[in-house]
């Protein structure tokens, strides 16, 4: 619900539920007392208990409740009870359950002053990790250290929510949103793009392409500044997630494109450069002359189709942490631009299974594919 009709069903003011918002992080307060999908119900433990006792495997029991077999094994790990015959009493577990969630309980990361200072480090304008990409990588830094763990939600909780003390609450200005407090998502943009007549449509793209297989593939894209009156152009290699800044200091235009591609594209070997899939945008009209001068070839997305650029338009995301919508991007010189890329590629990546784009790049180049003709 909005919230001014929420106040009006409760009976207070509409600045009152505001600042209730505001104080709870824009996160609704739960009550694990109360059945709700999330949670596993006193019913649902009496007949894991029973089907438990029968031997019934945790995949069986997840299939007959409707529940992930992890639920039922996370369920059974944390409330069996080794002295008990078949060590699993629904009555226990429950109890054990409500015990956990009481409140208020020391958050996990004040209780800890190493796994704090790394998640804030973490977090700081400097690295801008988000917490789902910290969460998963302390268990690559710490693979024998149980108590360096810490979830994404746990992490975002004491950002978000007032009177945790755990994070400092002006590391929220460092999450890629940047907001104070969470907000819903916003619906999905209608807008359409420009249409210009295409060389080459996406359709004609090779099969290879699509299953990032093969590296040398990139998605490449224009962020603007203020007013459109600047841009940085940005490249991203599908398989790796590498990125790369075009340095476009006085004009975005199809000349200052091109050059600017010619000049970074040639920095990598052959072998790294296959194709460049970019948007329908006039800055690229010189594509045939950007294909004879680095040998990549170069395709076009439908008209208002960005998820055909998908791994480029995450990447644009990620990149307005460091360069924000409404500001001058041609204040930034090469160096900084580099120093940003540089940034980016050294932050794990899920989809990398939380290596970074270095480190998935680094490995490519120590052991380069061959470069085929068709």
């Amino acid at each position: 619900m909005a919230t001014e009709a929420a106040g009006v069903l409760v009976g207070v003011s509409a600045m009152t539920v505001h600042r209730w918002f505001a104080q709870a992080g824009g996160m609704p307060p739960m009550d694990l007392r109360q059945p709700t999908a999330r949670f596993l119900t006193l019913v649902e433990r009496e007949e894991i208990a029973i089907l438990h006792a029968q031997k019934v495997t945790a995949a069986e029991i997840g299939r007959r409740l409707g529940r992930h077999r992890a639920t039922i094994g996370r369920e059974l790990a944390r409330n069996c009870q080794r002295a008990r015959p078949h060590g699993y009493r629904a009555s226990s577990a429950q109890a054990q359950t409500e015990a956990r969630a009481r409140r208020p309980k020391q958050a996990k990361l004040a209780a800890n002053q190493a796994l704090r200072d790394y998640v804030q480090d973490k977090l700081t304008c400097r690295q801008r990790w988000s917490p789902e990409q910290i969460a998963r990588r302390l268990r690559v830094d710490f693979p024998d250290d149980e108590s360096m763990r810490v979830s994404h939600e746990t992490i975002y909780q004491s950002l978000y929510v007032q009177g945790r003390g755990a994070l400092r609450r002006e590391l929220t200005a460092c999450l890629r949103t940047g907001r104070a407090i969470r907000k819903p998502r916003a619906r999905s943009d209608a807008r359409r793009g420009r249409q210009i007549p295409p060389e080459l449509m996406i359709s004609a793209r090779p099969a290879e392409v699509a299953d990032r297989a093969v590296p040398g593939h990139w998605e490449g894209d224009l962020i603007l500044g203020k007013n459109n009156a600047s841009a940085v152009g940005t490249l991203v290699e599908r398989s790796t997630r590498f990125v790369m800044l075009l340095h476009l200091p006085e004009r975005h235009g199809a000349e200052a494109v091109r050059d600017a591609m010619t000049t970074t594209i040639t920095t990598l070997p052959a072998a790294l450069r296959r194709s460049l899939t970019w948007d329908q945008g006039t800055e690229l009209a010189r594509h045939g002359e950007i294909t004879v001068a680095t040998g990549l070839d170069i395709y076009f997305c439908d008209p208002a189709s960005p998820w055909q650029r998908a791994s480029n338009e995450n990447t644009n995301g990620l990149l307005r942490q460091y360069l924000p919508k409404g500001t001058d991007l041609g204040v930034h010189d090469a160096t900084e631009l580099t120093e940003i890329a540089d940034a980016l590629n050294g932050r794990p990546r899920k989809t990398l299974e939380w290596k970074t784009p270095a480190e998935a790049m680094a490995e490519l180049l120590a052991n380069p594919p061959v470069a085929t003709t068709t």
